[in-house]
């Protein structure tokens, strides 16, 4: 059985608009009590925001996961830098060799450790 937090978490950061509390209890089938102790841990871990909104004159909370900063290492293979980060070139990026070559060598370095 999947972790209702974990759940919660994916569901919010899927909604870039937010998502109101008083229909995530709904979507993740537990009731209003176990979502409001979800949310808390959710907020406690600076995961989401959650500010006052009302719906039809009825006060609910709206939730929006937090930008957490981009880990320096995901952006590295080894030494290297991911190409795209300085690219001038219009490409796809299926069809994008700089991107596939780092993209193999971020594989070999992560096989080697």
């Amino acid at each position: 059985m999947a972790d209702p937090v974990d759940e919660a978490l994916k569901l919010i950061q899927s909604k870039p608009e937010g998502v109101l509390q008083s229909e995530l209890w709904k979507e993740l089938g537990v009731d209003s009590r176990k979502c409001s102790r979800i949310v808390k841990k959710l907020e406690e871990g600076g995961l989401i925001e959650r500010s006052e909104f009302r719906k039809d004159g009825i006060k609910t909370f709206l939730l929006r996961a937090r930008q957490l900063p981009v880990n320096p290492g995901d952006l590295l293979a080894g030494d290297e830098l991911i190409p795209c980060i300085n690219c001038e070139l219009e490409c796809l990026v299926e069809e994008c060799h700089p991107l596939m070559d780092w993209m193999y060598q971020l594989a070999i370095v992560q096989h080697t450790e």
